[in-house]
């Protein structure tokens, strides 16, 4: 029974899986919108706010929605998603894509435990992780930059 991450948006959930489709690759996006539902309430029959949205990563599968029209919501607090590629080439580019208008925590370089890891919070306030699989990650990664790495964390 797979554990699927659901992520919560302010209006802008569309605009943050399309994105997500780009950067990491993600296929079969679907929407759903609240002014679709048959029972919609008056502030939902105008709005273009997902009521429900899913998206394919890989083997895996990304869902989300935007916060009910005229209620509030925090998204993203306390969680970070973490997607893992079989190779350090892939990850790093799907973590510059995430980087673009976000906020990097933790360069993406080789560690200890990985041959690829960072950490950065994206436009849309998801915390991402983003590895490599742990396979053989202290015989291929670079022991200097390994090195350098854990003497200057970000």
């Amino acid at each position: 029974m797979p554990t699927i991450p659901y992520l919560h948006f302010r209006g802008d959930c569309a605009e943050a899986l399309a994105f997500y489709a780009g950067a990491l690759g993600g296929t079969d996006l679907a929407l759903l919108r609240y002014a679709d539902s048959p029972n919609a309430s008056e502030a939902a029959k105008g709005s273009d706010r997902v009521m429900h949205g899913q998206l394919r990563l890989g083997d895996g599968m990304l869902m989300a929605s935007d916060v009910p029209p005229g209620m509030e919501g925090h998204p993203q607090q306390g969680v970070s998603v973490m997607q893992t590629f079989p190779e350090p080439a892939a990850a790093h580019q799907a973590f510059d894509r995430l980087t673009d208008g976000g906020t990097v925590i933790q360069p993406f370089a080789p560690t200890f435990f990985s041959r690829g890891f960072g950490m950065v919070r994206d436009r849309f306030g998801t915390h991402w992780i983003i590895s490599t699989a742990p396979e053989a990650a202290s015989q291929s990664a670079d022991p200097a930059a390994v090195a350098e790495t854990e003497a200057h964390p970000t």
